[in-house]
This record gives structure tokens, C-alpha cells and sequence, in this order.
């Protein structure tokens, strides 16, 4: 019984430490104040959307740092996301694929549903990340996720 309390105590510490850096982060870019990128390694960010827009605009990475995404759709219609160069963008923008299978990079999410990605940012410079039905890029679903060398760090 106690080893399971402590388990529980553990926990319950790690989901505050992690929610206090959620909290901390966001209230550093709401005052102006540079974050820092994330990674190396593997990191796992969270995008919420809510009235078609992704709750970042720009996200700051290293390089070689592996990214989960968690695509939290807050809105009662379906969006994507797709993380990855011109070319992946360009084929997207002609298409007009309602949704598709998860791939690296490239994940549909449902009416107020979650859907996981992950996509690795190998080299230094800028990705951008859309929604490319039709009309929500136009609108404004869009970011970039700038990948600053590993020496920069």
C-alpha cells in the first residue's frame, strides 16, 4: 500500500513539474522573453487549435532533435497537419486529400479529437507546418519550426 502511494505521489509531482514548464514557457513568450529551443534528443510538443488556428506560430528546435507531435483539435471539423519541406507542401496545396494514413510528418485529425506525429529535423534552418485543406491555409494555419544548429545551442 505505501509503495503504491509513493507511486502515486511520484506521479502526480512529475504532472505538475511537467505543466508548471508548459505554463512557464508559454507565459516567457506571452511577455516577449526568448525561449529556448528544444532538444536535442527526443521532445514531444503539443499544438492545440481552436477556431482553425494553431495555437504557435513559430517553434524553435535543434537540429536532430525528433519531434512528437500531439494535434489537439478543438474545433468541430477536421484539420491536418503536415510538417515538411516545399515539395511536401506543394503536393499537399494540389491535392485534395479529406484526410490520410499517419506518415512521418503528416497526420489528419478528426472534430474535437487528438492524433500523433513525429517528424526528425535533421538540419539547421526553417520547416514550415499546415493545414492544407481547403481554405484553412489560407486562413491562417500555417507556422514555421526554426532548426538552429546543435553548436548554436
Amino acid at each position: 500500500m505505501r509503495s503504491r502511494l509513493r507511486l502515486m505521489t511520484a506521479a502526480a509531482g512529475a504532472a505538475l513539474a511537467v505543466t508548471t514548464i508548459g505554463y512557464g514557457i508559454e507565459a516567457a513568450r506571452a511577455e516577449g522573453e526568448r525561449v529556448a529551443p528544444l532538444g536535442p534528443g527526443n521532445v514531444t510538443i503539443r499544438l492545440s487549435i481552436e477556431h482553425s488556428v494553431f495555437d504557435h506560430e513559430e517553434i524553435q528546435v535543434v537540429e536532430g532533435t525528433r519531434v512528437r507531435f500531439v494535434l489537439d483539435n478543438g474545433d468541430p471539423i477536421g484539420h491536418e497537419l503536415i510538417v515538411g519541406p516545399e515539395s511536401v507542401h506543394a503536393r499537399h496545396q494540389a491535392g485534395t486529400h479529406p484526410s490520410h494514413p499517419t506518415i512521418e510528418g503528416e497526420v489528419s485529425v478528426g472534430p474535437n479529437a487528438v492524433s500523433m506525429t513525429t517528424y526528425r529535423f535533421d538540419g539547421p534552418g526553417e520547416v514550415e507546418f499546415a493545414c492544407h485543406l481547403p481554405g484553412h491555409y489560407a486562413f491562417g494555419m500555417h507556422g514555421t519550426i526554426v532548426v538552429v544548429p546543435a553548436a548554436e545551442r
